[in-house]
């Protein structure tokens, strides 16, 4: 690109711009020397670049880049040998960290929600420096001094230091005690890096030792006593030792830099590389920027597109295309119109895009790749040349003509102004028609009235003009593509006051084609502002309805999606629990069967089937199976002793006790359940037992349970469940009982224990073996 091009367009500023943004001197470095590409692969893959990170501003807010500093001359100095000190190597450190952070910050990014492939392979190869990091972090603090723990001998000397400091500050106060009379000030201060006092001129001879300084005035002598010498002697030779134990430190830790040295630059070069792609993210977001769609044929499509360096509250958005219908653009108008805006815009936005940088215009723009970019703007007279503005001109236009080819923009402002307006109007049209027949795309703003007609007889060309505001006679910035401008020097008169007679005597003397020529721009004016604000409206109207369409369509699709979901889950989760308690139960039941073929059945056998039968779903799950199952009809109304038919297991028992109206406790064998009403089915009622008096004699028939469950009942409770159990099952004749009171916090144990212990009737009792339910029962045994 020609220099003179990229001055006249003002790329200086945006690169000035994208300079502030960047967090680093490494960033600011690589935005100063940023300069457009003629290459279309190139120019996309840095537009890619730039998109990515503009992608993560947006969605994250923020690319961490903080600590990185430029450390290639600290790394370089090292590799030959040399020695950084503490502050050059806590910039390694901070860089090294701040690569890591970034590295952590671009791996926590979702790749589905975020795909930023670019950013993700540059952190990828950011090499983790640990070890190096640490070793200085361990020796240097924050503030760029050498810990006292970065070696012992360090930590030993400073502690010597310390001491020897103490020792001569003591010495030397103990002087501003006992002789302040002859001191200037009663202070211990420090010259030449040794400890002295301010001494007053006459004193000189009562202190003695070395005078380090003194006063402006003379009148004061900085002394360090002799008392003192041989302890600041040894003081100073303590830090000459610790400033070689630093330099040994440094020395060590730079030869650590060095061993790395490829892989810092490599991480200074991916951090420099993503700040700069940063910066240009954040150029696009303050400029509200969009990311072209670029090519190699020529075409330039915005919409809305705005200058880059006019403020937002004052810029004025316009549409422009060239390229694809035709090549070449003529604005004709007034002055002070905009026309000079319009071509400063495209050119600056043509830079901008080949630079790798978003354009200030909507979504969906498209620029294109250009060898080069001439422009002829401005007032090129030259003083020292004795070249006049025409002249100046034809000089820059005869060395844009020598170039001119299929693969460039040309830019030319006030094409032949500076001479007579007829012969500066032939030259116009005859230059525009040699660069139109290069193919080459041009943008030419001109006030002769004859190029007004110049696209209408010419392919591959079109007017266009800058809207004028008749009532406020001001220019509205706007580009009108199709319609030639118009003078408007009638109706600006008019508007001022000039007199109505004038204006008429004026209009008599302008040529008919003239005058015809400005009432069809008039016309066409009216039309296209007419077919604008129609154009408008239809656009808002299409775009809320656009709106409301995809607004129920997505809400539709999403309200199908849950539905299919929503019937899907719960399907196969009724499913899963059918299945499951379907084959728990056939488990229970088989295990059932097993061992009612036994003879002998241990009640904590039991009572564990019990349990697993109501975890299968016969209790916590039942409305779950009952619904897999027929419900019983029969309006019965069932009471304690009647037969009944549980549904799901297809086993007869009675009921032994009504819990509610919905659920009661079911005997069957040997076991108890609570099943749910519609699971019972009516099978008969049995005659009540008549009891038999409690006098009987033992084994007369006195029916009760071989064990007491007291699981789950307060202490106070069991015990009087106890005592009558006992008494019951001595009139029933049992030998021995089984008391399952769970193992717990074991209180429920030892209550039951004690009370056997004092009971009469019982010989003795002892804790359940494995078989009989271990030590959460206990097995009483009677006399």
């Amino acid at each position: 690109m020609n220099d003179r091009v990229m001055k006249v367009l003002e790329f200086k500023k945006i690169k000035e711009q994208l300079v502030h943004h960047a967090s680093s001197s490494l960033g600011k470095e690589l935005a100063e020397k940023l300069y457009p590409s003629s290459e279309l692969q190139e120019v996309t893959t840095w537009q890619e670049e730039t998109d990515e990170a503009h992608q993560v501003i947006r969605v994250k807010g923020s690319i961490p880049l903080g600590g990185v500093y430029d450390i290639r001359p600290y790394v370089k100095r090292a590799s030959i040998g040399g020695v950084l000190n503490a502050s050059e190597c806590l910039d390694i450190a901070s860089t090294i960290y701040g690569g890591r952070i970034l590295k952590k910050y671009i791996d926590d990014i979702d790749a589905d929600e975020l795909p930023i492939p670019i950013i993700r392979e540059l952190t990828n190869n950011i090499v983790m420096l640990s070890e190096l990091e640490r070793s200085i972090k361990q020796c240097i603090d924050d503030h760029g001094h050498v810990m006292d723990g970065a070696s012992d001998a360090l930590r030993s000397i400073r502690s010597k230091i310390r001491t020897m400091e103490s020792s001569v500050r003591d010495r030397l106060e103990s002087y501003t005690r006992s002789k302040s009379k002859m001191l200037s000030d009663a202070i211990v201060t420090i010259r030449n890096d040794r400890y002295v006092l301010p001494v007053k001129q006459e004193y000189r001879a009562s202190f003695g030792g070395i005078v380090h300084d003194q006063s402006a005035s003379g009148a004061t002598l900085f002394i360090e006593p002799q008392a003192v010498v041989e302890l600041n002697n040894k003081l100073h030779s303590a830090k000459v030792q610790e400033a070689q134990e630093i330099e040994r430190i440094l020395k060590e830790l730079s030869i650590k830099v060095a061993n790395d040295e490829g892989f810092l630059r490599q991480n200074v070069a991916i951090l420099s590389k993503i700040d700069f792609m940063t910066a240009k993210a954040k150029l696009a977001h303050q400029l509200k920027a969009a990311k072209p769609k670029m090519n190699s044929q020529g075409i330039i499509r915005m919409k809305e597109a705005r200058h880059p360096l006019i403020p937002a509250d004052e810029v004025v958005p316009n549409d422009i295309e060239i390229g694809a219908d035709y090549t070449s653009i003529v604005i004709t108008g007034p002055n002070t119109g905009g026309k000079t805006v319009t071509l400063k815009l495209v050119g600056l936005c043509t830079l901008m895009a080949q630079s790798g940088l978003q354009v200030p215009a909507l979504d969906g723009c498209e620029m294109a790749v250009f060898n080069q970019v001439f422009a002829d703007i401005g007032d090129e007279q030259s003083i020292e040349q004795s070249l006049s503005t025409f002249s100046s001109h034809m000089t820059n236009i005869v060395e844009i003509l020598k170039e001119v080819n299929d693969k460039t923009l040309v830019l030319f402002d006030e094409l032949g102004a500076g001479t007579d307006p007829q012969e500066g109007a032939g030259l116009a049209m005859a230059i525009l028609d040699e660069v139109v027949k290069r193919n080459a795309r041009v943008i030419a703003t001109t006030h002769y009235p004859e190029l007004k007609a110049y696209g209408y007889n010419r392919e591959g060309v079109i007017n266009a003009s800058v809207e004028f505001d008749i009532k406020t006679l001001r220019p509205t910035y706007r580009l009108l593509i199709g319609v030639p401008g118009r003078s408007n020097a009638f109706d600006i008169s008019k508007r001022l006051g000039l007199s109505e007679s004038i204006i008429e005597q004026a209009k008599s003397l302008t040529g008919r084609e003239s005058q015809s020529v400005e009432n069809m721009i008039a016309s066409l004016e009216e039309s296209r502002r007419k077919a604008d604000e129609d154009y408008q409206t239809a656009e808002v109207i299409l775009e809320k309805a656009n709106e409301l369409k995809e607004e129920l369509e997505k809400k539709w699709s999403a309200f199908e999606k849950q539905k299919e979901k929503l019937l899907k889950k719960a399907e196969e989760k009724a499913a899963k629990e059918v299945e499951k308690a379907k084959r728990q139960a056939e488990e229970i039941i088989e295990k059932l069967r097993q061992m009612e073929k036994h003879a002998s059945i241990k009640e904590h056998e039991i009572i564990d089937a019990r349990k697993q039968l109501e975890e299968a779903g016969f209790h916590a799950n039942a409305d779950q199976m009952q619904k897999t199952s027929k419900p019983s009809m029969d309006g019965e109304k069932l009471e304690p002793g009647d037969e009944v038919k549980v549904l799901t297991l297809n086993q007869t028992g009675h009921i032994v006790e009504k819990i509610s109206e919905k659920e009661y406790q079911v005997q069957l064998g040997i076991m108890k359940m609570k099943v749910k009403r519609n699971n019972l089915q009516f099978v008969k009622r049995k005659e009540p037992i008549q009891e038999k008096p409690v006098a009987s004699v033992k084994g007369s028939g006195y029916h009760i349970k071989p064990e007491l469950d007291l699981r789950g009942e307060r202490y106070e409770d069991a015990l009087l469940q106890l005592e009558k159990y006992i008494d019951d099952a001595l009139l029933a004749g049992y030998p021995h009982v089984s008391i399952i009171h769970g193992k717990g916090t074991g209180a429920l144990r030892k209550g039951v224990q004690k009370f056997a212990d004092k009971h009469p009737s019982i010989s003795s009792h002892r804790s359940g073996t494995m078989n009989e339910g271990g030590t959460g029962v206990t097995i009483i045994e009677f006399k």
